[in-house]
């Protein structure tokens, strides 16, 4: 079945448009489709490169075409009824001759059953030619012709009986969405590359060859799936919410009427699973992790942010579906309002770019937004539209840091079940995640330096010495509780304490810690005598040498 692009490009050659600027990266692509609308319509294909000069149907080469103005004489002259290839012009089009000859022309052209089609991955166009050329934008394969490639890789390997090639329609689905944002060619590749590392079709494979993709843009980074929701202690509600969504972006969804989910917002205190949430729905939905680094949008020439932030918006779309993390945010978009007097407002424009892409994106992106600071957030941000959800992260209630305990223990090689969970979890009142971890750490530590297995009384000793930030930050803390009670949706439904009942509860702590022994003097030495006696000693012997 023909794609929107193909049957576009055919209405403009049957319409007779002199010169058709065709974007795109797959040349055998565009070659094959133009071939078979030269077949319906009875016309010959004639293809240039600046190595070969024209090129025709039955392979016959002309080196003397090779200089692109003696290419657009050649068009100028030719009586045959035909369509003119040729293959990355856009380096030579901006020149002055170049430019007035291919005027020249499409002027000729348009009075005749000819057509100019210019193919080449990048844009670039002179004022002159603007009315002149026709610019098509030769997406990337489509759905059904995915489908077709990966019926094309089945029968090319039935013959081979070690490979399992066998696929339910559930199994089907997600290889192709896997697929989509790669060309026909970075496809077909990455389905053999499987095939031969896996002996079937794997869609962590598939999900790899994106990782190249992401890592030429240079200001995506790629994270593997490396975290799973079963390393996220507490947040039950969050995940119950993530996991109803794991199967939203495929067709039975859309059947059923279900609008693709756009993001959340997630907003809580520091070191309490924001970034390791987000690490986790990569896994669960088994997409394709992008991080934004705002800061790498940012450049000092003018118009590059806003051109590095778009850059950033079409290499997420082009590898769609896709989750999009922007981690602290706040920090990213700071100074949004003084960005008029600061830096000539790159900063509102850049930010601008993306909430309108928040707004109206179409594409499946997935954004997952992390910040600490909420009243550092622009207004437009938190409005509804922009996210499916704004949730808040608190601090782990008793519970669930038994439960962050046991999988670091378990991280660590440990047997969570010959530690008191439970215990530890009592006496660590308003500790965060974070905390947690570096408490197991620290106990790590101590018990390896004195030749021992890490004891209670390690991390007992460990969580005495901290001063958790729930301490340090408890007003903050306060005023950012007090804002999501009304304004967001909680991420768990466990009992936090009080940050009255955790002072108290640190206090107990410090004051039950075990009194300092005092020195034992050593056996087998007299002890030194006081200053004042060893004077007393000495002064009859100075009377006596007198």
């Amino acid at each position: 079945m023909p794609s929107s692009a193909d049957r576009q490009l055919e209405i403009f050659i049957r319409a007779r448009y002199p010169v058709v600027y065709v974007i795109s990266w797959e040349e055998r692509r565009v070659e094959d489709a133009i071939r078979a609308i030269a077949r319906e319509r009875t016309k010959v294909v004639h293809t240039w490169t600046i190595t070969q000069g024209f090129t025709t149907s039955a392979d016959r080469r002309d080196a003397a075409t090779r200089d692109p103005l003696a290419a657009l004489d050649y068009i100028a002259r030719s009586p045959e009824h035909a369509i003119f290839v040729l293959k990355d012009f856009h380096a030579f089009i901006s020149d002055a001759n170049v430019t007035r000859r291919l005027r020249d022309v499409s002027a000729i052209v348009k009075n005749c059953y000819k057509t100019i089609i210019v193919v080449s991955p990048i844009l670039k166009l002179p004022p002159e030619l603007e009315k002149d050329i026709t610019v098509l934008d030769y997406g990337l394969p489509s759905y059904d012709e995915l489908s077709a490639l990966l019926d094309q890789t089945i029968r090319s390997v039935r013959e081979m009986p070690s490979l399992d090639t066998n696929l339910t329609p559930e199994e089907r689905e997600r290889v192709l969405k896997a697929t989509q944002g790669l060309t026909s060619t970075e496809a077909e590749n990455v389905l053999a590359k499987s095939l031969v590392e896996k002996h079937r079709f794997d869609v962590d494979v598939v999900l790899s060859e994106k990782e190249q993709i992401i890592r030429k843009s240079g200001i995506l980074e790629y994270y593997p799936a490396n975290e799973a929701f079963a390393d996220v202690g507490g947040l039950n509600l969050l995940k119950g919410w993530m996991e109803k969504r794991t199967t939203a972006f495929t067709d039975r969804a859309r059947e059923f009427g279900l609008p693709e989910p756009k993001g959340v917002l997630l907003i809580g205190v520091q070191g309490c699973g924001k970034s390791l949430t987000a690490k986790a729905i990569g896994a669960q939905w088994r997409l394709p992790l992008l991080r934004l680094d705002i800061g790498k949008v940012f450049a000092g020439l003018v118009g590059a942010s806003e051109e590095n932030m778009r850059k950033a918006i079409r290499v997420a779309e082009s590898v769609a579906p896709c989750i999009l993390w922007l981690d602290e945010l706040e920090k990213g978009l700071s100074g949004t309002q003084s960005s008029g007097s600061s830096d000539g407002g790159t900063t509102s424009r850049v930010f601008s770019t993306f909430l309108t892409w928040l707004q109206e994106k179409t594409v499946p992106v997935f954004v997952v937004s992390t910040a600490n600071q909420v009243e550092a957030l622009p207004p437009e941000l938190l409005r509804k539209g922009r996210f499916d959800e704004i949730f808040f992260i608190d601090l782990p209630a008793a519970n669930e840091r038994a439960e962050i305990f046991e999988i670091h223990l378990r991280r660590r090689k440990r047997d969570a079940s010959k530690y008191d969970t439970k215990e530890l979890a009592r006496i660590t009142p308003g500790f965060s995640g974070a905390e947690i971890e570096q408490l197991v750490v620290e106990s790590l530590y101590d018990a390896f330096d004195t030749g021992r297995d890490i004891t209670m009384d390690d991390i007992r000793k460990a969580a005495r010495a901290t001063v958790p930030l729930s301490m340090t930050m408890r007003e903050k803390i306060g005023d950012l509780r007090e804002w999501a009670s009304s304004r967001a949706r909680m991420a768990s439904d466990a009992a936090v304490e009080t940050l009255e009942q955790q002072s108290a509860a640190l206090a107990a702590l410090k004051a039950a810690a075990p009194a300092k022994a005092a020195p034992r003097r050593r056996l087998g030495r007299p002890s030194t005598p006081p200053v004042e006696e060893a004077v007393s000693v000495e002064a009859p012997a100075q009377e006596v040498r007198q």
